[in-house]
């Protein structure tokens, strides 16, 4: 005997309870696990900036001490 009962296709039928709960709960834990893989993608993309940014602050500072030994 089958464990879910079968309806025929045009018969409209909502999931059971148990069902409709499990399911808005692993969705609700597929958002947080999104949530926080794109705040961690944005984190390092600004920390990659950051860390651009200074180098190309050093460079330029640099810059102007190689042409007075020159």
């Amino acid at each position: 005997m089958p464990s879910k009962p079968s309806y025929p296709d045009d018969a409209p039928v909502d999931p059971p309870a148990g069902e409709a709960a499990t399911a808005a709960k692993a969705a609700k834990q597929s958002k947080e696990a999104g949530s926080s893989r794109t705040r961690t993608l944005v984190t390092g993309a600004a920390i990659g900036i950051g860390s651009a940014a200074l180098v190309a602050a050093l460079l330029y500072a640099n810059r102007s001490r190689k042409d007075d030994k020159a």
